[in-house]
């Protein structure tokens, strides 16, 4: 009395069934988490990487934790950037100028950078070509200018002047601090600057929103001629302090000091 013929207990029978369904869910779950994880990575397409690239070039940047703690190769050098018009085919073109930090209203070099997806037949995420600009006098302090100040997005467009580089970067190896690094071919680009004959860019964009950029100018014996030897400039995002002393230093004098030839400096080449 009180038990089936089997002798077994069907309230029992009910919760191990129960047990078992809850486990295989939940494999299931996560099965279907890793999964979905696998294919949201691998969704992300070139042109993302293209977004993210931009995102990191565009801002102000200075090299002045490196100038502090080697001088007599590296100067305090400020970089800003910031997009100034889009292509038919989506490439973001950004201005890009470098200058001392006491002088940011005399840059030094200015560039317009095209930043796109890597052609499907190349083995790369993003491609930063950088050019000349027709007109540079006129985009002086560009990114510091009000927006209806600037030129507009199909004049900046007719305004790019001679290729200068490509550089194909890659996204980088998890555990590493960047998140990509690239450089130009090892032959590079024509460069006639104090005595080159070609020159090369490599760049690194880390996770902190640092760029590092080294660029390098060699002779037809491949003897460096000019850039810096010991390595890359390190450009950290503006801080508080940075933004402030740049601000004042608007009012500062032009240094003749700053005006001679620096050896072995990146800063010189046009």
């Amino acid at each position: 009395m009180g038990t089936t013929e089997s002798g077994s207990d069907p309230e029992s029978s009910s919760n191990g069934w129960s047990r078992a369904r809850g486990l295989v869910i939940k494999t299931l779950v996560l099965v279907g988490g890793a999964l979905l994880i696998k294919r949201l990575t691998k969704s992300t397409t070139r042109r993302d990487h293209a977004r993210v690239v931009s995102r990191s070039l565009t801002g102000e940047k200075f090299t002045r934790e490196q100038a502090s703690r080697d001088p007599d190769n590296y100067f305090n050098i400020r970089m800003l950037s910031c997009p100034a018009a889009e292509m038919v085919d989506g490439s973001e073109v950004l201005y890009l100028e470098q200058a001392f930090w006491r002088t940011p209203q005399k840059p030094f070099r200015q560039r317009l950078y095209m930043v796109k997806p890597c052609p499907k037949e190349l083995k790369c995420d993003v491609e930063v070509s950088s050019y000349a600009i027709r007109d540079a006098e006129e985009y002086k302090n560009f990114c510091d200018r009000p927006k209806d100040q600037r030129p507009l997005p199909e004049e900046v467009i007719g305004d790019i002047g001679e290729h200068l580089t490509t550089i194909h970067l890659n996204s980088c190896d998890r555990g590493k601090r960047c998140l990509y690094e690239g450089s130009t071919s090892p032959d590079g680009f024509p460069n006639s600057w104090n005595g080159a004959s070609y020159s090369t860019s490599d760049l690194a964009i880390l996770k902190n929103n640092e760029i590092h950029l080294w660029d390098r100018g060699f002779d037809e014996n491949r003897n460096q001629v000019w850039g810096p030897k010991q390595g890359p400039y390190e450009f950290k995002p503006a801080t508080s302090s940075s933004v402030s002393e740049n601000l004042s230093a608007l009012n500062i004098l032009y240094q003749s000091s700053i005006d001679k030839p620096i050896q072995g400096s990146l800063i010189l080449q046009d």
